[in-house]
């Protein structure tokens, strides 16, 4: 790189708009928005679409809602022509949508343009010439007058071709191609002349196209230029103001709002992006933009997902992971904090409120996707996560101190693993730290309980393999003010330590028939401190399962190795 890069690179010179307007306007309604998947994004692709992709990239945009949709360069290909043909024939469009399609500014080619249009219900004839200084010098080898005569002669050959198919609804689009490169004056002067031609007019609006061909501004120096265009046009009743930005910096979305704010009414380009160098103007981000700011967009990515696969599908290039909105984890949180966060706010969020939520700019339930994958485990995450996992997928409401000690539990594995842990992975490790498989086989049956007849009642229950080297089962009895109370005195008296509960809490999980129960207990066994875990359809069942699950984690653990204590 240039140690002075301005020996070789010059920089965008501002537009002289000392009272632009754009900054204090807000888009408000959604533009009217073009599709060019099909031409543009076609043409950028290492393998272009074949007809049965292109019907079904066509299908699914007429699906999403767009009713402006560029369907090729049919002067261009006979595989372009053929297509047009295809739509035309076969009677695919509906009668709510208009297709598009380009040509250059040569005779020849704007003739098989209007051949390939026989028979259109309605058809957006977009025309285009270079206007920059270096294609007029290098390329064109025209002068600014020259390039007004080529525009405008042009311009009427359109006029005179549609005259000739008076059965279709014609629309009439002109770009000065690098718009963005073009001085304001002669981009100005090449319009005017050609609006002049079409006789634009509030009952007959042509299209006036502002690509930035090559996006080389930052955003709002675009949007000064729209905006110049839009104060200054000859007949600007009659144009519908349009731009194409490209996304050579990375700013492409940004021009387009701003270019909103700035006068123009619609908006070309290809859904994620796709496009020639780093793409087009993403249309699927600027929507869900308007949509996150409460405008509806008029398009429907309610299934965002399907979208994607179609997408991905017709132009064989994955859409990136971190891509907004769709990507497979732009609504994932690994980080403990931001999982801490989402899932308090998740649980103080009530129906019908307004959409606040943290690290969530979107309900990803609006675009198809489920809760599932906005918490995830890695590394780098904490209890909170982790705990909403449980609770989401499993149903399990772990208490503060229980979310601390499972997941030391996670982290240990994540140390030696390092990868993600998914809820099934995190579910199978929660069964194998507090033996629920094991302590559901050590008591097959509800224990017995009875009232003593003083406040206190007597209970009896018939344990598997736990607490024998044999792995005979074993009948425990004991007494105490309650089935826990009375449960932990009989395993105090069969294995000598002390146990002492200190903490308890229990919840359901489900509902009706099909409902069961949690109970969680956190012991004292002589000197180590751990949680148990019992879930059964009985709550009483339930209770006595997590005491089992504790007292034998705490025997596994060794009488002389304290099992670690938990901090809130």
């Amino acid at each position: 790189m240039l140690k002075n890069p301005a020996a070789k690179y010059r920089p965008t010179p501002p537009v002289a708009l000392s009272d632009r307007r754009w900054p204090d306007r807000v888009i408000s309604a959604a533009p009217r928005w073009l599709s060019t998947d099909l031409r543009d994004g076609n043409q950028a692709l290492i393998e272009p679409m074949d007809v049965a992709r292109k019907l079904r990239m066509f299908e699914a945009l007429v699906a999403i809602g767009f009713k402006e949709i560029e369907i090729g360069f049919p002067s261009a290909s006979q595989a372009d022509f053929d297509f047009v043909r295809c739509l035309i024939e076969q009677d695919r469009i509906p009668a709510d949508v208009t297709i598009q399609v380009l040509t250059p500014a040569r005779a020849h080619l704007i003739e098989r343009t209007f051949e390939s249009l026989q028979g259109a219900r309605g058809a957006i004839v977009h025309l285009y010439n270079a206007t920059a200084p270096i294609m007029r010098r290098v390329v064109l080898g025209l002068d600014v007058d020259g390039i007004v005569e080529l525009a405008t002669s042009h311009a009427a050959m359109l006029r005179e071709q549609a005259a000739r198919q008076p059965g279709t609804r014609w629309t009439f689009q002109y770009s000065p191609e690098m718009f963005s490169n073009t001085e304001l004056e002669v981009a100005r002067r090449v319009v005017d002349a050609v609006t002049a031609v079409w006789n634009a007019s509030p009952a007959q609006p042509c299209i006036i196209n502002l690509p930035s061909t090559v996006e080389n501004c930052t955003p709002n120096v675009f949007a000064d230029m729209v905006e110049w265009m839009d104060r200054h046009l000859a007949r600007r009743d009659g144009i519908v103001l349009c731009v194409h930005p490209h996304n050579d910096r990375g700013t492409g979305t940004a021009s387009a709002e701003l270019a909103l704010m700035a006068g123009a009414d619609r908006v070309e380009g290809c859904l994620f992006g796709n496009g020639e160098r780093t793409g087009n103007l993403d249309l699927v981000n600027v929507a869900l933009n308007l949509y996150t700011q409460g405008v509806s967009p008029g398009l429907d990515f309610s299934d965002i997902d399907a979208i994607r696969r179609t997408v991905e599908f017709c132009n064989q290039i994955p859409v990136h992971p971190r891509h907004p909105y769709v990507g497979e984890l732009v609504y994932t949180s690994f980080s403990g904090s931001h999982q801490d966060a989402i899932k308090k706010a998740f649980a103080a969020r009530r129906d019908g409120e307004a959409w606040d939520m943290p690290y969530l700019p979107i309900d990803p339930k609006d675009l198809g996707r489920s809760y599932e994958a906005v918490i995830r485990v890695n590394s780098q995450s904490g209890n909170g996560g982790i705990s909403y996992l449980l609770e989401t997928e499993y149903g399990l409401e772990l208490p503060r101190r229980l979310q601390i000690e499972f997941s030391q539990q996670v982290q240990a594995v994540m140390d030696v693993q390092g990868k993600e842990l998914s809820a099934g992975d995190l579910w199978q490790l929660f069964d194998e730290v507090y033996g629920l498989v094991a302590v559901d086989a050590a008591m097959p049956q509800p224990a017995q309980v009875d009232d003593a007849g003083d406040g206190s009642v007597r209970l009896r229950a018939r344990i598997g393999g736990v607490l024998a080297a044999d792995g005979a089962p074993r009948v425990l009895a004991g007494a105490g003010n309650g089935p826990v109370d009375a449960f932990v005195q009989a395993l105090t008296e069969s294995g000598g330590e002390r146990i002492e509960v200190l903490d308890y809490h229990e919840h359901s999980i489900g509902s009706g028939a099909q409902a069961r129960a949690a109970a969680y207990v956190e012991l004292r066994v002589g000197t180590r401190v751990l949680f148990g875990v019992g879930i059964d359809a009985n709550i009483v069942s339930a209770s006595i399962k997590a005491v089992l699950s504790g007292w034998q984690r705490a025997l596994n653990a060794g009488s002389d190795s304290p099992a670690p204590t938990t901090t809130a």
